[in-house]
Order: C-alpha cells, then sequence, then structure tokens
C-alpha cells in the first residue's frame, strides 16, 4: 500500500489527499512529526518538506509532482485532460492555486486566527480545559500580530493577501457560474488544488481531516461566510462530497514514538 508523509493540517497534503480518494488508491497516511521525523524525511526523500508519497519503491516529493505521478501511473479516473492546450491550461491554473491562493490562505488563516477569539479557541483540541481556552481567547490581538509580523506576516501582509483572496474567488464563481468544474465538463487536477488548499479558508463540515472538535465549517471570516463566494462554497463541499473520505481513523506517526499529540505543522 502507499503510504503518504504528512502533517495533517497542510492544505497542500489534503491536495493529494483528495485526488488519492479521487482515484480509489487506497494509502497510509503517516503523521511526520516535526523535528526528528522532518530527519527521516530527508533521508527517505532527500528533502524535509511535505508531502511525499512512497509507493513501493517510488519516492515523490512535491504535490504537483505527486500528481503528475498518480497520473501516469494510475491512469484511470484521469485527473489530467488528454487535450492538449486544455491539459496545458490545467497545469497552469494549478500552478496559479499552489503559488498564489495557498500562501495567501495561509497568511489569511493567520490573520483571523489573531483577530477573532472564537476562531482562535476553535484550534484548539477539544480536550483543552476551559480556563487554557479562556487564557487563549484573552490574548490580545495586537500580540498575535506582533508574532505574525516576527515571522514575516504584518498587518499589511494579510491585508494584500486577503485582497488577492477576493479576486481569486470572484473569478472562480464566474466560472463555476457556467460550468460544474474549473477545466471541462469532468473534475480536473485544478479543482482537486483549489479545492484542497482552499481548507485554511474554510474546514469542511464533514471529518475528513483529522483535526480538533469544532473547526467544522470555521473559517476567515468575509471570505469563508460572505455571501458573494457562496457558489464557491456550494462547489467545494459537493467536490468533498462526492470524492473525499471521511476520516475513520488518525495517522500513524513518524518519528521515534510517542503516544503523545502530534503537533500540527504548517509548511
Amino acid at each position: 500500500m502507499m503510504e503518504l508523509y504528512q502533517f495533517e493540517a497542510s492544505h497542500y497534503c489534503e491536495k493529494v489527499r483528495l485526488i488519492l480518494d479521487y482515484k480509489q488508491l487506497p494509502y497510509k497516511p503517516v503523521e511526520v512529526t516535526p523535528g526528528v521525523g522532518q530527519v527521516d524525511l530527508y533521508r527517505l526523500a532527500g528533502q524535509r518538506q511535505v508531502p511525499v508519497l512512497k509507493d513501493g519503491e517510488t519516492v515523490v516529493a512535491d504535490s504537483s509532482a505527486i500528481a503528475t505521478y498518480l497520473d501516469e501511473t494510475y491512469p484511470e479516473r484521469p485527473i489530467l485532460p488528454a487535450d492538449g492546450a486544455m491539459r496545458a491550461l490545467c497545469l497552469m491554473l494549478e500552478d496559479w492555486a499552489d503559488e498564489s491562493i495557498g500562501p495567501n490562505a495561509r497568511k489569511a488563516m493567520l490573520g483571523a486566527f489573531s483577530q477573532h477569539p472564537s476562531f482562535r479557541t476553535a484550534l484548539l483540541p477539544a480536550s483543552t480545559p476551559d480556563v487554557v481556552k479562556g487564557l487563549v481567547s484573552a490574548v490580545p490581538g495586537d500580540l498575535l500580530n506582533l508574532l505574525g509580523t516576527g515571522i514575516g506576516f504584518g498587518a499589511d501582509d494579510i491585508k494584500a493577501a486577503t485582497l488577492s483572496l477576493q479576486k481569486a474567488l470572484t473569478s472562480i464563481c464566474a466560472v463555476l457560474a457556467e460550468r460544474p468544474y474549473l477545466v471541462g465538463d469532468q473534475p480536473t487536477l485544478t479543482d482537486f488544488t483549489v479545492a484542497g488548499i482552499s481548507m485554511y479558508l474554510k474546514f469542511p463540515a464533514q471529518r475528513y481531516v483529522d483535526l480538533p472538535d469544532g473547526l467544522g465549517e470555521k473559517g476567515v471570516p468575509g471570505l469563508a461566510d460572505a455571501p458573494e463566494y457562496e457558489r464557491f462554497w456550494t462547489w467545494r463541499d459537493r467536490l468533498y462530497a462526492d470524492y473525499r473520505q471521511v476520516r475513520s481513523e488518525p495517522p500513524q506517526n513518524s518519528g521515534n514514538g510517542g503516544s503523545g499529540p502530534v503537533k500540527i505543522g504548517i509548511e
């Protein structure tokens, strides 16, 4: 069985999981423990970032490379159009989504985390004591903004990311008003890329991803709940309902054991 080395909360890993489910390919998710697990991942794949797919003796890193490998190796239920021009369009849009929507979604999520206490506490595990939830909720947003600035995400960065995402969602909604999928009449790599990396903007209602309770349908205010983007979220949720498998058990841990909770890492 294939193994997917991943961070459960990574939207690029979610892109690959969507593709694997669509192709109905069984796989075992292996959670990479930040630090020691990434050293092991480097030994396996020659780099430390997830996702990495291991299929027998073949090891493939990077979500786009994994998608291409899966389509070439397992051609049933293709995700790349056969027509040359449509295939090129699909790959171009996938790259746009990866390089624009993906990073901006992360920034927007961090902005929502710092500005909205309810969203902040929803990210905590269900077992977190109420007193701890209260402390997290009470942390001033300005302090969190300062911490965000320390890793390159200041208020101006988050504002620019949100504006870019608004333009992207508006454009996608315009396309979806004319067709059921973003490229042609069947789902393609573009659809699974956009749907998967939109996880940071609004988490799906069903437990497709092993995340803390209370995150379902929560997302970035102004993007997840804006009426003008309802078409996009309806489309995203339908894609999930049609092709994504509901999670039945948590992923296996990698690294040197330990039965405690796995830290959420985002590449």
